[in-house]
């Protein structure tokens, strides 16, 4: 049995595997998950002691495991990022010197849409932080 990762409730990405499991119907069915990861939440939410969340988060790590989810609670593993890999929304975006704030899902397969504006095909584009 892997042993429950030590929590600390101050570091983004335990909440950021929190968010995640709540944002997961399917692993909120094992039983007791789900209370467990509410009381987490209202905990992070009300400024807990650090003590008091960090054993309800080895709690929920315990409960995934019995479950059967391998993965735990564990941040590195459930919604956290890996070091080199960098999710990039593909995106069509106005290309015309009249520059609209039209952002569509650019799809490989298929043409980048009609800009009306401009009467041109919109220009595929990775999505940054200012859109």
């Amino acid at each position: 049995m892997v042993a429950s990762p030590d929590f600390s409730p101050s570091d983004g990405r335990t909440a950021a595997a929190l968010c995640t499991l709540l944002g997961s119907p399917e692993d909120l069915e094992y039983p007791g998950v789900r209370e467990a990861a509410e009381r987490a939440r209202d905990l992070l939410r009300a400024g807990a002691d650090t003590g008091e969340l960090a054993a309800c988060l080895r709690t929920l790590d315990m409960l995934l495991r019995q479950s059967g989810d391998a993965r735990g609670l564990a941040a590195g593993s459930r919604g956290g990022e890996v070091p080199g890999v960098a999710a990039h929304i593909k995106v069509a975006v106005c290309p015309g010197p009249a520059r609209c704030t039209r952002v569509e899902r650019a799809r490989d397969l298929f043409p980048a849409p009609h800009c009306a504006v401009n009467d041109t095909r919109m220009h595929k584009g990775r999505l940054g932080t200012a859109q």
